[in-house]
């Protein structure tokens, strides 16, 4: 009964592995409306809006005044499984991942030539995961759900006018929850696992841009790590035929520590015309942390030795052996009028995960990702932006196997993401 609680408990952070969403691992890029439009090529050197907080936050004094940029953008994933093989009865219907909304906020205020300030509210993070109740593989996971909400003041400073820095901690709050259906031995009917984990922890986020020419701009901007130690504990709902005396509790209190990665993105804006400019960018993302997830659980009581003593199960790990990855996107910008611009662009992003290590709750391979976008100035001091972006997964094959229980298949994923927003200039 421990080892089954552990290996479920561990599956909560296996769940933060994996996402549907537009970035590789679990990282999200819905931090700007105007850079979805542009497949977030020119993310770090653009500093088209109040956004540039996230993208870099050395933007900010290329802002005038005072700025509010806010949106959200809406995720509606599909996922094809195929070839499926379990040692649970069931079948697929519909997608695994629900629509999904990620809002965005923030503010900056330059105070002279050289000072500005600023902070932001945005999910760096997340993902959402709901197979249907019948779904094969349920005892890998049914239900997920985790966020990371950030907030991040800032300041910046202009050393001239082609050179400036940013600099912004981080304040993040990590919140999961995972829900599976799974026998416990054989000839046991499911019990229904929910598990809950939460944490606060601190980073920072640091860039340069510099004006390198007249028509040249070049951004470099530094996401770091963030060290998380969930806490939180995991709730039994035994099915009914289950024998009482295999399960003492029905809660355990369990903890286990996690960092989401640290990133590099360099990118170039360079003005083709008055009208005209194109970006290109690439992200470095150091995914190769998660070597190895450890999960300890307190207050574990067996009553059946069968199901294995308490002290060989006290800690687990699990291999993960993700690898670092790379992103690259192209995009351009077209000023129409002076009310219009339109924006397009195209992204390569790699996945993190490998064939050996890969299951239901890691099914995504390396992504390309088409976008289109779109800002129309109501007044001189009102934009509105929106965008549009299409993802396309190469397929892959899962295959995952936890004491009696086995599950494989053939996933092919793909997205439409929607995002509106708007910036005020006063």
């Amino acid at each position: 009964m421990k080892k089954v609680m552990l290996k479920t408990t561990l599956s909560l952070a296996v769940t933060l592995a994996s996402s549907q969403i537009f970035a590789s691992g679990f990282a999200l890029n819905e931090q700007s409306v105007s850079g979805m439009g542009t497949g977030f090529a020119g993310r770090s050197s653009s500093a088209d809006d109040a956004s540039t907080v996230f993208g870099n936050p050395a933007g900010m004094s290329r802002l005038q005044g005072q700025q509010v940029t806010g949106g959200i953008a809406v995720i509606d994933a599909s996922t094809d499984i195929k070839d499926e093989r379990s040692n649970l009865k069931g079948r697929n219907k519909g997608d695994m991942v629900p629509f999904t909304g990620v809002p965005m906020g923030f503010y900056t205020n330059r105070l002279n030539d050289q000072w500005a300030v600023g902070f932001g509210l945005y999910a760096p993070f997340g993902l959402a995961t709901e197979y249907k109740s019948d779904f094969p593989g349920r005892a890998f996971g049914s239900t997920s759900d985790v966020a990371v909400v950030t907030f991040q003041p800032t300041i910046s400073y202009a050393f001239n006018d082609k050179v400036s820095i940013g600099f912004g901690p981080t304040f993040n709050r990590i919140s999961g929850k995972l829900e599976s259906d799974l026998p416990l031995a054989r000839g046991l009917p499911e019990t229904h696992v929910k598990i809950k984990g939460d944490d606060t922890a601190f980073g920072f986020n640091a860039g340069v841009l510099v004006q390198a020419t007249d028509t040249t701009r070049v951004g470099l901007t530094y996401h770091s790590k963030v060290s998380y130690k969930l806490k939180g504990h995991t709730d039994i709902e035994a099915g009914p035929g289950t024998p009482a005396q295999i399960l003492k509790s029905n809660r355990y209190d369990a903890s286990l520590s996690i960092d989401t990665p640290e990133s590099w993105d360099l990118s170039v804006t360079q003005d083709l015309s008055d009208a005209w400019k194109v970006y290109a960018g690439s992200t470095w993302t150091r995914w190769s942390r998660l070597k190895d997830i450890t999960v300890k659980n307190e207050g574990v009581t067996v009553a059946n030795a069968g199901f294995g003593g308490a002290a060989a199960f006290s800690t687990i790990k699990e291999e993960q052996n993700w690898h670092d990855t790379w992103a690259y996107a192209i995009g351009t910008s077209y000023q129409l009028n002076k009310q219009w611009v339109l924006r397009t662009g195209l992204t390569w992003d790699q996945s993190p995960t490998n064939n050996t290590n890969r299951s239901p709750r890691i099914p995504t391979g390396d992504r390309t990702i088409f976008s289109l976008g779109a800002g129309y100035a109501v007044t001189d001091d009102l934009t509105i932006d929106a965008a549009y972006s299409y993802l396309k997964e190469e397929s892959v094959k899962v295959n995952d196997t936890k004491g009696i229980n086995s599950y494989s298949a053939k996933y092919e994923n793909s997205a439409n993401g929607f995002a509106v927003g708007a910036t005020y200039k006063f």
